[in-house]
């Protein structure tokens, strides 16, 4: 037994066909016997966060469903958790790459690509707070990190931590290309206005648009907003 629970749903997106998605049973499960997560700065009350499915990120992958394939664009998922907009990407075609720090990431998208008779798809290890090398432990298999650069990067609910937007904005400047668009779903954290920031500082402006729904039968309320900053042609890569 890996030492925690899961559950398998069907989970519904507007405009694409439905996903099967393995997570975590709930919020209450840990394991982390040999203090992988734990080397990522990942305590035991976050550590099960990875593998739950949330709003936003079911906004985001409602979004991808709607986004026309363009050929030779590459996007980039940060803090993907379960990969829901990813996967959703990559049933259509585009060229996706799915990133997060968690140890048990891949694993959990790797069971959901096979859940869903999805071809393989690219996973990078990827944390805005420490983007150097990986270091691992003796005979531990190498870890491929985010490299290179990307027409879209997008993400949801990253906006928790005010102390990470420095960082982040950062990671997403070095990743992106010189007329990338970054697309952030946030359900009304208060980092909001200090990540545009840092955003404008390198190069993006804003636009927002309010992703507000009420209840229904089938869905919950939402409250939350689509950022979308774009870097101008001017803006020199780094």
């Amino acid at each position: 037994m890996p030492g925690y629970q899961i559950k398998q749903q069907n989970v519904p997106i507007t405009g694409v066909a439905d996903l099967f998605i393995r997570s975590l049973l709930d919020r209450q499960q840990f394991s982390d016997p040999l203090g992988a997560a734990l080397r990522q700065g990942i305590s035991s009350a976050t550590w099960p966060l990875f593998g739950l499915l949330w709003p936003s990120g079911a906004q985001l992958a409602a979004r991808m469903a709607l986004r026309p394939v363009l050929a030779g664009e590459r996007i980039l998922e940060l803090g993907c958790g379960l990969a829901l907009p990813s996967l959703v990407g990559h049933r259509r075609g585009a060229d996706i790459t799915a990133s997060d720090c968690h140890p048990l990431t891949q694993g959990f998208l790797q069971a959901n690509l096979g859940l869903n008779q999805l071809l393989p798809m690219k996973y990078r290890h990827g944390h805005w707070s420490r983007p150097g090398s990986l270091k691992q432990e003796d005979g531990a298999p190498a870890i491929d990190m985010v490299r290179g650069r990307f027409d879209l990067i997008i993400g949801s609910d990253l906006l928790y931590d005010p102390d990470a937007s420095v960082a982040l904005a950062g990671y997403i400047g070095r990743h992106a290309k010189r007329c990338a668009e970054v697309w952030i779903v946030d359900p009304d954290r208060g980092n909001r206005a200090a990540f545009s920031r840092q955003m404008q500082a390198q190069g993006f402006d804003l636009r927002e648009e309010r992703l507000d729904r009420i209840a229904a039968v089938d869905t919950p309320a939402y409250k939350g907003r689509l950022l979308t900053y774009r870097r101008s042609p001017r803006q020199p890569d780094a």
